[in-house]
């Protein structure tokens, strides 16, 4: 449930537009492709309707809706393609057949493409494609730029993904004026994105502000919305034009956070106080409610409080729920993420486990490679329910670590803060006594010079019993390759590489 706080001092039919091809050419006279017709009209108790294709290539069909069943959707030469679909109406669709760079528009309609006016719960149960028209609330706003926000009318609640402005063009929502609590009609097709239900690009056709809002949240009489680590009071400055004034605080945050006074008179204030906090970042969003005898108006503040950095392993990191929380993981780069192309994202890995590091700023202008012991602060983030750091920083370049041959790595100087990976074949997997162990003390070989590791560990910041039984569990044995880091040292004359950090493992042939 919510905590509610209320206080006595208040007074309590759109026309299909088509177009036919990429230029100014008829359609079906295209040189590479033609077809018998570009407008293909289902019934909307469902059913299939075909047109022939002529090409003089390959030829491959996209742009496909959900709603909508194309086959075959490539070919070579002259064939015929069938579009079906299911009962529906008022929905419409332009693929595209594309043959040797050149592109076929094909309008598909099915029913009257018509505007509804509907709830959200309508919406949520309708076809897609379909335009609906909607009046809601705005509950929250996730992006400024596009306009991606959440409207709620009471029987539901609907994505709107992009939001046009006032002469129909895209990224510039600030210009509307749209904020939390207003109630507003729009305009837009509805689509399905991994289960959610949006509209797309709708169009504003009225908005109606509400009648109280949050101007500011001050911290010691100065604009902010931050508390620190300590905690203390914030106080939101409020304008309400209705009547009675009703405090909403969400459940999760009801044990740090709560209302201690208020003021009266034309813009009244709330103070909240707020917990010590002895975890990592966290933050509430209030809701100020009003009415005007006939519905209710909100309006919305966040209130962030910082907390403390949680050094953690990663297997912690891992488990731990999405949110505002700062976590500091140390452990070795093991690969790049490939489809970053902006080259700030990689793998990091330690004793307990793996995790993707997504866009850490400053990661680039440290000059990390793979190998290196790194620290990286960030938030738990995740990507189709795929864990992974987000809002990112590269800390520190703990350690650079040098690549190095065996025969190299015996004529290093000794020294705990410089780190080498050395590869090597597994000689055997006893200690410098010849005896086994379960801390995988071995040694390893080039054929020509001998290595001992003084403990090969499953990864990074391994202490205690992380320590044991990793060459077992990992099936390393004699004749297999084996990549390790770690730092040089001699015991009793004994040249050591110790500390050791497992990177790569390769079984013998």
């Amino acid at each position: 449930m919510k905590l509610k706080y209320f206080f006595p001092f208040f007074v309590a039919v759109i026309a299909a537009v088509f177009t036919s091809c990429s230029d100014d050419n008829d359609p079906t006279y295209l040189d590479e492709i033609r077809v018998s017709q570009s407008y293909v009209s289902l019934k909307t108790s469902g059913g299939s309707a075909s047109i022939d294709v002529v090409a003089n290539g390959n030829w491959t069909v996209s742009d496909i809706p959900n709603w909508l069943t194309v086959s075959p959707t490539s070919g070579s030469g002259n064939g015929t393609i069938t579009f079906s679909a299911g009962e529906g109406e008022g929905r419409t669709a332009e693929v595209l057949i594309t043959c040797e760079g050149k592109v076929q528009r094909i309008n598909i309609i099915q029913g009257i493409a018509t505007v509804s006016n509907a709830t959200c719960a309508e919406v949520l149960a309708g076809p897609d494609s379909k335009t609906y028209r909607v009046t809601g609330t705005v509950k929250s706003i996730a992006n400024t730029t596009y306009g991606n926000w959440y409207l709620d009318d009471g029987t539901g609640e609907v994505y709107i993904y992009g939001t046009l402005d006032a002469k129909g063009a895209e990224k510039n929502f600030l210009s509307l004026g749209i904020e939390v609590g207003d109630q507003v009609t729009v305009e837009g097709p509805k689509t399905t994105y991994n289960g959610t239900v949006e509209l797309v690009n709708v169009t504003v056709i009225k908005i109606e502000k509400s009648l109280i809002k949050c101007d500011s949240l001050t911290v010691g009489g100065v604009k902010s919305d931050i508390l620190p680590i300590e905690g203390g009071d914030i106080v939101a400055n409020l304008t309400c034009k209705g009547v009675g004034v009703a405090v909403e605080i969400p459940e999760n945050a009801q044990s740090w956070l709560g209302v201690v006074s208020s003021t009266v008179g034309g813009n009244p204030t709330v103070t909240f106080h707020a917990a010590p906090n002895a975890g990592g970042d966290r933050n509430a969003t209030v809701t100020f409610k009003t009415t005007d005898g006939k519905k209710e108006y909100t309006s919305q503040a966040t209130i962030n409080q910082v907390g403390a950095i949680l050094e953690v392993p990663v297997s912690d990191f891992l488990a731990a729920e999405v949110g505002d929380t700062q976590f500091r993981i140390t452990g070795v780069i093991t690969e790049l993420y490939a489809s970053d192309k902006q080259g700030k994202s990689f793998y990091v890995q330690d004793y307990s486990g793996k995790m993707l590091v997504y866009r850490a700023e400053g990661f680039i202008e440290a000059g990390a490679k793979v190998g290196d012991i790194v620290t990286v602060v960030g938030k738990r983030g995740a990507y189709k329910d795929s864990p992974q750091m987000v809002e990112g920083k590269f800390e520190a370049l703990k350690y650079a670590v040098t690549e190095v041959s065996i025969a190299d790595f015996l004529t290093k100087e000794d020294s705990k803060e410089v780190y080498y990976m050395v590869t090597g074949t597994v000689k055997d997997l006893l200690s410098d006594k010849g005896e086994e162990n379960d801390y995988g003390n071995l040694h390893i070989t080039d054929g020509t010079n001998d290595l001992y590791v003084y403990g090969c560990y499953s990864g990074y910041g391994a202490q205690g019993d992380a320590r044991k039984g990793f060459v077992k569990a990992e099936n390393i044995e004699v004749g297999d390759k084996l990549t390790i880091i770690g730092y040089k040292s001699t015991y009793k004359g004994l040249i050591e590489l110790c500390g050791g950090i497992f990177f790569a493992h390769e079984k013998a042939e």
